[in-house]
């Protein structure tokens, strides 16, 4: 196999030696390609100080957060349980023990909920039939998509009955024309964007567990991910929903148009609405044309000021063809080298940056990077760098950037945080708690989105500390606010962050959430005790 490789010469002083470049052709580089060759299963990541991580021994969600009290709901009883196999067969109804308990634990083994109850309905009538039973009972209701969040948002708190899409996973119609995509929620993102690409077109969102999430999900979470930056979040892609409420009264907002401006737009109260308001049994997307020409460009620079000059130029230079500018710093790229055994493919830097570009012409394309490329190392904004256009090759490096968070799992317990800020601000926030943390932590990490301000900061001990928790918060969300930012800028609030949301939306508008709440859900049965805070 042949690909083709742009090489960047390595350099000491950047005076000492005028950059140049040379294509070479390489047969299949081994070592390249085995890099990020690694499956991922999450329920048997190994890890250095907790062998296998299944999801036994993760401390209830109810402990940890001991003084929030179980709401005023009826305890499922055997009666429930006869009525939900009648409705769904005895298939789609899970009540053993073992069976509940991936379900009951998030991935990242920070929450773990008591539900005896797992219904996995098939269509949209069913998740009516169930809800209009659960509100009529008074019985809690968690939904669940792929359980891939991050903030507590997707397991149960107490004993809320998981009302599980996984089952909901068909693809509708596909308009070749427009672009418009129809499918269940329950549909696996990865198997989205591999319908997508066989008609010529591919999901405008992308993210690192694209092989786990549910489109569903991503949109009750407005999941941002790798591709926001051309092709703007969810709100902007989304053209229609189809909804279930807690009465279950079923909401039909699907369309295939992109103007539609005839009365409320509704699709939007439950995009980002984390199941408070609804759940999402049906999704219209828009997709976009799949690009015929795909570059990455792995890079190297010795300070995150250059990381800004190499954003800005490449805004101005790459503008109608760039597709991602991500940021990694080195503590990030040790993560993927110590933990994982990946291999840095260029040089050690303070800092990394990975850009794709994407278009409909390969060589129009190349001859834009290249001269981005010669222009910034010749003005020393980039020192070192390897640029691939072939799709396995893409991946490897691609993988560089996405595995970082399983790569920290290995560390032992992770304080994960999702912000944005400023770019003028961004990497202020990691020096302030490297000198905050020291020697209490294994290692502060700074990845992120640098095209939309999205920085993922995440700290590392070896056990959990409540001690390190507190030094963390609230301090990095007073920082956040102070700075202009946002304490979760992808990830939602879940129940993890849900009583800091104060510090990015007015009480005023925290008021108005809370009246949707209860116009929408008035008995409180969707989701509860997450992303709004208790009222007084």
């Amino acid at each position: 196999m042949l690909y083709k490789v742009l090489l960047i010469p390595r350099v000491l002083p950047y005076e000492t030696c005028k950059p140049h470049f040379k294509y070479l052709n390489l047969l299949f580089a081994s070592e390249l390609s085995k890099m990020n060759s690694i499956s991922v299963n999450r329920k048997s990541l190994k890890t250095h100080n907790h062998g296998t991580l299944t999801h036994s021994g993760v401390e209830l969600t109810s402990k940890q957060y001991s003084r929030l009290k179980r709401g005023p709901f009826t305890e499922l009883s055997s009666k429930d349980l006869e009525f939900f196999q009648r409705l769904l067969g005895q298939e789609k109804v899970l009540a053993d023990v073992e069976e509940l308990d991936g379900y009951n634990t998030d991935w990242m083994k920070m929450f773990r909920g008591s539900s005896s109850l797992v219904l996995r309905p098939k269509t949209t009538d069913e998740v009516s039939e169930i809800l209009k039973y659960c509100n009529k009972h008074k019985l809690a209701v968690c939904p669940q998509g792929g359980n891939t969040g991050l903030v507590g948002g997707s397991v149960p708190v107490f004993d809320e009955i998981i009302l599980s899409t996984t089952l909901m996973n068909n693809i509708l119609t596909m308009d070749e024309l427009s672009g418009s995509l129809e499918c269940q929620a329950g549909c696996v993102l990865e198997n989205l964007e591999t319908y997508a690409n066989e008609h010529g077109f591919m999901i405008p969102l992308d993210l690192g567990s694209k092989g786990s999430c549910q489109i569903g999900g991503n949109i009750a979470t407005n999941a941002g991910g790798l591709r926001l930056m051309r092709y703007g979040s969810l709100h902007a892609n989304v053209l229609g929903l189809e909804v279930v409420l807690g009465n279950g009264q079923i909401v039909n907002c699907m369309s295939k148009m992109r103007k539609d401006n005839t009365g409320f737009d509704l699709k939007h109260f439950f995009i980002g609405c984390e199941g408070l308001l609804g759940i999402i049994t049906k999704v219209g997307i828009l997709t976009p044309p799949k690009p015929q020409a795909t570059t990455v460009a792995f890079l190297g620079c010795y300070s995150f000021e250059k990381v800004l000059e190499a954003y800005r130029k490449a805004r101005q230079n790459l503008g109608e063809i760039i597709s991602s500018f991500e940021m990694m710093d080195h503590q990030a790229m040790e993560v993927v080298e110590q933990n994982l055994n990946m291999k840095n493919p260029v040089s050690v830097f303070p800092f990394y940056v990975l850009i794709e570009t994407s278009g409909s012409r390969g060589d129009h394309d190349e001859e834009k990077l290249i001269s981005y490329l010669e222009s910034s190392m010749e003005k020393g904004i980039i020192c070192d760098g390897t640029v691939v256009s072939e799709t396995s090759h893409i991946k490897n490096i691609w993988s560089l950037r996405e595995r970082i968070t399983e790569g920290l799992l290995h560390d032992g317990h992770c304080y994960k945080y999702d912000i944005s800020l400023p770019l003028n601000e961004y990497y202020k926030i990691v020096e302030v708690m490297r000198e905050k943390l020291q020697n209490k932590i294994l290692r502060c990490v700074a990845y992120g989105h640098l095209g939309d301000g999205n920085l993922h900061l995440n700290i590392t001990s070896k056990n959990y500390d409540p001690d390190i928790l507190h030094e963390i918060e609230p301090f990095l969300y007073e920082w956040t606010a102070e700075h202009k930012g946002s304490i979760s800028a992808e990830h939602g609030l879940g129940l993890k962050k849900r009583d800091f949301i104060n510090y990015c939306k007015s009480p005023s508008a925290v008021a108005v959430m809370k009246q949707l709440k209860q116009l929408f859900d008035p008995n409180g049965i969707l989701n509860p005790y997450k992303m709004l805070p208790a009222t007084a």
